[in-house]
């Protein structure tokens, strides 16, 4: 049976690459003026054509910055890593070539989704013409491009950078396989540091534009929110392709590959003459592409009734498919017994292991919508709370998030006591990856909220009728609840993963020290380091909402001179400088995104080399534990002020241009830079922090603690 998992990976990835190309021409074949008249469809291309160049603006000057980053680190990784154990290798070498083809794959992960979506965008628009169905057609065929090529790029670099190093690697022998995994753990760094500067950058490109966009445009000037008389309206629309396509899907894509490695990190231990055990956790994101294919053909839309339940059936479905398959996968790959830290352990408890994972990813995604949709009575409470004021709706909202990070963190809780009690730290590893089982899913309802958000501010600035707002509008209601659960779905698998790197990083460090590490809490440099990792996420918290207050106060003041300045903006005859917006959201992007990564970056690096791995140790279960807390309440206020607000201009309590709509509009501007900059970003730091801690494992062990003697 040797073999089969590597097989079975590659096949399936290629599979996933295909149906993304599949899908991809799928949507572009949709003409753009559609069903338009000649007017009306010169606009459309017009503000289409901004939007997409926008978008490719911003991610062409980032990844340059980018680019220039990474090689500068990855020297300093092949400077500073060497296992002293293999004197034949430098390791560091090995890990920065890693590093690097991580990093690549992100960016092309990303870039792809981003030109998929503002392809999309349009398209969904011009097919809400004919009706709901065929908008929702395009709008989630845009997001499954997303899905399936970030998930089969993610399997088939693990594939390659494995076979690759293995062969250049070959004189280490099965016992040395660790020496392997660790060296293939600088992939997932290299992914995960480019998810750390596009959920940043972008979140703050995004927020500056529609806090700018807001506070103008809808409370100042008192014309509609994508109103094309708006000078921050397409930096607005630019913004939700760069924070909820490239940042997320980067995002996500460091779920998975630092889920894996972490993995195969502890499983190098546990299965050194087993390849296809070893090579198992690459093969469960493997197969939820094909999953993932079934699930899509089965769910469809004919009615606006259908469009959220088609969304949640996708998660559902996939989910209950995923806990079938896998249960036969593990029976055949996982050896009915093995040892780890000397407990034995049997393939069924790694089984229950995945399923806890899967189970839990699923919890948190349902209770995220039940507290940010308006749908249900948390939002409608918050809603109600602006008949008073912008006060009361501030306390609300606020008092909705920290409610709302219970129930998650109990699941999270359970899953891990589980999958802890049935296989150690390779069952963390595992449940993390059981619930990044449905990633392409998730993905792609994910995706497909920017493009349905697009698509209805493209309506709004063509002037189309308004039977097509309705429906884009329709579409837009659901992706926004789908959007607040990807973010908690992403939250849940950053904690299980920033576990399952924690558990990586111990077991690299006991091997390479050839000892075991006092964890104890009553050691004062564990207990010291806790506190120290508790302050991170509120640090960073506070850096990346202070840098959207920074470049959003350059945006609104951009606007209000544009406002006052050209002739003609508000009756409609002068034309605003969209691009001037766009230029300010992409400077401010790229120049405060810098600071927040110093910090996540240096901390661990500074910590290992002055007080030793005990302090890295610390300082990562600290900023774990606050960190995601922070996180989903952040995340969840932010998305209930958004819903609370859409929930009156739905009609309710006094509809748009009321007092109270002018009290939730301030309140989703309050909790834009939450929901989309630092409660998502902090998924970056608590898992970047394990993976670089992991991966300098060999320095901190070497070199580490020179404060300590």
């Amino acid at each position: 049976m040797s073999g089969i998992s590597i097989t079975v990976s590659t096949v399936l990835s290629l599979l996933g690459l295909a149906i993304a190309f599949f899908y991809m021409k799928k949507v572009t074949s949709v003409p753009l003026d559609m069903g338009l008249e000649e007017k009306d469809g010169e606009r459309l291309k017009f503000i289409h054509g901004a939007i997409a160049d926008g978008a490719m603006a911003f991610l062409k000057q980032e990844y340059k910055f980018l680019t220039i980053f990474m090689v500068s680190f990855a020297a300093i990784i092949a400077v500073l890593i060497d296992d002293t154990h293999t004197a034949d290798y430098r390791e560091g070498i090995y890990t920065a070539i890693a590093f690097l083809f991580g990093g690549a794959i992100s960016i092309a992960s990303g870039y792809i989704g981003m030109k998929v979506a503002t392809q999309g965008n349009a398209r969904t628009t011009v097919s809400a013409k004919k009706d709901i169905s065929h908008a929702f057609d395009v709008a989630i065929n845009s997001g499954a491009v997303m899905g399936f090529a970030l998930v089969g790029l993610a399997v088939l670099g693990l594939v390659i950078i494995y076979a690759v190093m293995s062969w250049l690697m070959s004189d280490l022998g099965p016992e040395n396989n660790h020496v392997l995994m660790e060296v293939i753990a600088g992939f997932g760094l290299g992914g995960s540091t480019i998810a750390l500067f596009a959920r940043v950058g972008g979140g703050i490109f995004t927020k500056a534009a529609d806090v700018g966009a807001d506070l103008v445009g809808k409370v100042e000037q008192g014309i509609p929110e994508d109103d094309p008389r708006n000078p921050a309206v397409i930096a607005d629309n630019v913004g939700d392709n760069v924070g909820d396509v490239a940042g997320m899907g980067a995002d996500l894509f460091g779920s998975c590959a630092e889920s894996t490695c972490a993995a195969m990190v502890i499983s190098a231990v546990a299965f050194a003459a087993s390849p296809d055990a070893l090579l198992y956790p690459i093969l469960i994101s493997a197969i939820g592409i094909p999953i993932s294919l079934i699930t899509k053909l089965l769910v469809g839309v004919k009615t606006e009734d259908d469009v959220a339940p088609a969304l949640m059936k996708l998660l559902i479905i996939s989910s209950a498919l995923m806990a079938v398959v896998m249960y036969f996968v593990t029976a055949a790959l996982i050896p009915a017994t093995f040892e780890l830290g000397g407990e034995t352990y049997t393939s069924m408890g790694v089984y229950w292991c995945f399923f806890s994972g899967l189970i839990a990813g699923l919890a948190v995604g349902l209770l995220t919508g039940y507290y940010t949709s308006d749908k249900y009575a948390p939002v409608q409470e918050v809603a109600k709370s602006c008949e008073t004021g912008v006060a009361t709706n501030i306390i609300y909202g606020l008092a909705l998030g920290y409610k709302s990070t219970v129930l998650p963190y109990l699941c999270i809780a359970v899953s891990i006591f589980v999958s802890w009690n049935l296989a150690g730290m390779y069952g963390v590893a595992i449940a993390s990856l059981g619930m990044l089982g449905t990633l392409v899913v998730a993905l792609t309802i994910d995706a497909y909220g920017p493009v349905a958000d697009n698509a209805g501010g493209i309506a709004e600035m063509v002037g189309l009728e308004e039977e097509v707002r309705r429906r884009t509008d329709i579409l837009d209601s659901a992706g926004n609840t789908t959007a607040a659960i990807g973010k908690g779905f992403a939250i849940g698998a950053a904690i299980l993963t920033s576990l399952a790197l924690f558990a990586a990083f111990i077991t690299a460090a006991e091997k390479l020290s050839g000892a075991p590490i006092n964890m104890s809490l009553l050691d004062p440099m564990i207990f010291t380091s806790v506190f120290v990792g508790a302050v991170l996420p509120f640090l960073f918290t506070a850096m990346t909402m202070k840098s959207v207050g920074k470049a959003a106060f350059a945006m609104i003041e951009e606007v209000r001179h544009q406002f006052k300045t050209i002739p003609g903006i508000m009756e409609g005859t002068g034309k605003p400088d969209y691009a001037q917006c766009v230029a300010i959201s992409t400077q401010a992007a790229l120049r405060e995104m810098i600071a927040p990564g110093i910090l996540i970056m240096g901390t661990p690096l500074v910590a290992g080399f002055l007080f030793g791995v005990q302090s890295v140790a610390g300082i990562l279960v600290g900023s774990l534990v606050c960190g995601g807390v922070l996180a989903i309440a952040s995340s969840n206020s932010g998305g209930a002020w958004d819903n609370a607000k859409k929930y009156i201009e739905a009609g309710n309590l006094g509809g748009k241009g009321s007092d109270v709509h002018t009290a939730a509009v301030v309140g989703d501007t309050v909790g834009d830079p939450l929901k989309d900059t630092s409660g998502p970003s902090l998924n970056i730091l608590i898992k970047l922090s394990a993976i670089l801690s992991l991966v300098f494992a060999p320095f901190f062990v070497e070199f580490g603690g020179v404060l300590l003697g």
